[in-house]
């Protein structure tokens, strides 16, 4: 199945355009699954197929910018296309791509990539073998593709951290709620999207749902 997004056209080779991501935040999310996360450095370059992300959206409790702009949180606010890395518990990094016009703060969490690129850096960077254990969550997958502070704030449309088209074998989207949010963070919001057959996935989907999954269009 062509894993081609319903969105502006591009060349296979090309990075996705700005305009792909300066949609509803909700279809860029179930968009990006099947894409290719692409991370281009001297010490070799890393791929993964995206297979698994969360919306995070305007007035969202779960939302980093929930309450305002900060310091910290500014990326959000700065147009689609724009990195936003963050990171948690003072270690580990989560990678976010910012959708919408400027001002308008949501994001797409890349919460899970299959491996397809750079295998064996990446295999030396998380000190596994076992390819379900390179990129199967967001801190995961930064540490495997040498994602950190470095990148926040940069152009997702241009190297050294964008996404292409993918093309492949796809399957059913299942549509969850989030993972590690509270009841008063939006924990029931079904925002969560996954490529609903893949082994790489962050957390499997629950039985009851994946008899939801939809087909990709």
């Amino acid at each position: 199945m062509d894993a081609r997004p319903n969105g502006p056209t591009t060349s296979a080779s090309d990075p996705l355009p700005r305009e792909f991501y300066e949609r509803d935040t909700v279809t860029v999310s179930r968009e990006l699954l099947g894409q290719i996360l692409v991370r281009t450095e001297a010490a070799g370059n890393t791929a993964g197929l995206i297979v698994e992300t969360e919306a995070y959206l305007t007035d969202d409790p779960g939302s980093h910018a929930s309450r305002g702009r900060t310091e910290r949180n500014s990326p959000m606010f700065a147009g689609p296309g724009t990195i936003y890395v963050y990171q948690i518990y003072g270690i580990h990094f989560c990678l976010n791509i910012v959708t919408r016009p400027a001002g308008i703060a949501e994001a797409i969490l890349i919460r899970a990539v299959e491996p397809v690129g750079g295998l064996q850096l990446m295999k030396q960077r998380r000190g596994r073998r076992e390819l379900k254990e390179l990129t199967s969550g967001p801190a995961k997958l930064t540490e495997a593709m040498s994602i950190d502070l470095s990148l926040n704030e940069g152009d997702i449309t241009r190297p050294p951290l964008y996404v292409v088209a993918g093309a492949g074998t796809q399957g059913p989207v299942a549509v969850a709620p989030r993972i590690g949010l509270g009841a008063d963070q939006g924990a029931d919001l079904p925002l969560r999207f996954c490529l609903a057959d893949s082994e790489y996935l962050s957390r499997p989907i629950p039985s009851a749902l994946r008899g939801a999954s939809r087909p990709r269009q």
